[in-house]
């Protein structure tokens, strides 16, 4: 089978078959989870689509990535955390709560960029020791990134609970004073 030509700024194609495997289109070769996180890893835009249907199963995969590492012994999120999580589906709050994680991941990435930036040159990055000696070294500097990190995520926050504040029809079971209305105040 001949290898599809990647065009500039187009996603890797990988189909989903019946029998469960992953076909990668532009490799004309089966890939395995580990290889489409790799892919992740490399910043590669992909997508994942079923053989027969087409339907977009992109978010299934890197669930199961998700799955794959939370079982492999050091998991990112508690069980607190992922209960909590669990409670917003179905709930009002869903879409503002996706939307208030994705922005928050996003600071924290931004700053993860930052700090990365800046150990350049130091060679720093290649063991777990040079990143605690560097990040000791530089504990006013992380102590600022993660202050306006947590200022970012408060700002966030506040302006999520100001449009609930602001819509009391659609939050009207939320513990939330109401704001008096003209009427009221006069």
């Amino acid at each position: 089978m001949a290898t599809r030509s990647k065009k500039a700024g187009e996603a890797r194609l990988i189909k989903k078959y019946p029998n469960r495997r992953l076909y990668d289109t532009q490799t004309s070769t089966y890939v395995t989870l580990s290889d489409i996180k790799n892919l992740v890893m490399s910043g590669d835009a992909f997508s994942v689509v079923d053989a027969k249907t087409d339907d977009d199963l992109t978010r299934n995969i890197l669930l199961q990535i998700i799955l794959e590492e939370e079982a492999g012994g050091a998991p990112v999120f508690s069980t607190q955390m992922l209960s909590q999580i669990i409670r917003f589906y179905g709930n009002s709050m869903q879409g503002l709560m996706g939307s208030y994680l994705e922005k928050t991941m996003q600071s924290f990435v931004d700053i993860h960029n930052k700090l990365g930036d800046q150990t350049q040159g130091l060679g720093a990055g290649s063991t777990p020791e040079a990143w605690a000696k560097m990040l000791n070294l530089q504990n006013p500097m992380m102590q600022g990134l993660m202050g306006n990190y947590m200022e970012q995520s408060k700002d966030l926050f506040l302006k999520m609970q100001e449009q609930m504040q602001n819509s009391p029809t659609i939050f009207s079971g939320f513990p939330f004073t109401p704001q008096p209305t003209k009427t009221e105040k006069e």
